[in-house]
């Protein structure tokens, strides 16, 4: 009888930690993290300032630009603005601040925010 609590017992711990590792669902995953650290980039570099996402700031609307732009569009946005606005048929009446002094790490995290920003 010992024997068959300690197999069940084993059985029991053994499903938890696959169930464990498996991870939970709705737990932040990395893309999540940097997705938050995104957000509040862009709050600390008072974006909204010349921009709007959900109603929120002034100007350029920024709702579903992660469906419109790719990572690497987003990114030329903020590190060479000027030749983004080359490409534009009405150029905008105020030009967007270049950002390429930012740490690598924080650009990467504003793209990634702007990428989740889809309609």
């Amino acid at each position: 009888m010992k024997a068959v609590v300690t197999v069940i017992a084993g059985l029991v711990l053994a499903s938890g930690l696959s169930v464990a590792a498996a991870g939970n669902p709705s737990a932040p995953t990395p893309q999540d993290a940097k997705v938050a650290a995104g957000k509040k980039a862009y709050e600390a570099n008072k974006c909204s300032t010349c921009h709007k996402i959900a109603g929120v700031g002034k100007m350029s609307e920024l709702d579903g630009v992660g469906s419109k732009l790719s990572a690497a569009e987003i990114k030329q946005w903020l590190v060479d603005p000027k030749s983004m606005e080359a490409k534009l048929a009405t150029k905008p009446k105020i030009s967007m601040k270049n950002y390429k002094a930012l740490p690598a790490e924080e650009i990467d995290a504003l793209v990634a925010y702007m990428l989740s920003l889809k309609k």
